[in-house]
């Protein structure tokens, strides 16, 4: 298993953290077998959870300048027309994918083209799936315009869990469809910020694959 370079650190503060633990449930209580392996069985389950977080799958992404390709793995949580308010300032169609711990949290760009706006902002910590938590938690918001013109949002929203947001684009940079923008640890969400004329490929509760599943076409 192909592991991300986000979970570099997170790994070796656990592995320290696991072994002195278990170091010193040996230590304190030489004679208690039972506990010594509970601490070991559960310090290898723990250790099993945070490698899958940030396992690194291969991922092929078919490129056509008319898909939007998802840039998350998770469950599609929101689909509505609603009015964007930080950059378009208009009506878009919104499509929201919400990632569990348990889901791949690399992001991945749904579309080519350059990077026309970038800003992130601090904010709070509320449940990726709180309707307010696309306007208040941390988040980043990037906009990248297309060679055609059509300019597509997304936002990477951090949820209860995630306190740590990662990006790798930059306005005036280029980006190619399905290459990583991002990685957000633990639970959070993405939105995507589509033209009303884009047609919507999946359907609430659907289980999109990051990088390889097409969520919208453009008109």
């Amino acid at each position: 298993m192909t592991i991300h370079k986000e979970g570099t650190g997170t790994i070796l503060v656990t592995t320290i953290f696991l072994a002195i633990l278990n170091g010193a449930t040996a230590y304190f209580f030489p004679e208690n077998d039972l506990l010594r392996k509970v601490v070991v069985v559960l310090s290898v389950i723990f250790a099993i959870i945070i490698l899958q977080f940030f396992r690194k799958p291969t991922r092929v992404t078919v490129k056509n300048p008319k898909h939007i390709i998802a840039p998350a793995d998770g469950k599609v949580v929101v689909i509505e027309e609603t009015v964007e308010t930080e950059y378009f300032n208009e009506p878009r169609r919104q499509v929201s994918i919400f990632m569990s711990p348990i889901n791949v949290h690399i992001n991945f760009n749904p579309i080519s083209g350059v990077v026309s706006f970038f800003k992130y902002h601090k904010g709070k910590f509320l449940v990726a799936w709180h309707p307010k938590s696309s306007t208040e938690n941390e988040r980043t918001t990037t906009v990248v315009k297309h060679a055609n013109g059509t300019e597509i949002l997304f936002r990477q929203i951090a949820g209860a869990l995630a306190r740590r947001i990662v990006w790798y684009v930059e306005e005036g940079k280029q980006v190619e469809q399905g290459t990583e923008f991002g990685f957000i640890k633990f639970g959070s969400r993405i939105d995507i910020f589509l033209p009303l004329d884009a047609k919507i490929l999946v359907n609430l509760e659907d289980k999109p694959v990051g990088g390889e599943t097409v969520i919208a076409e453009l008109a």
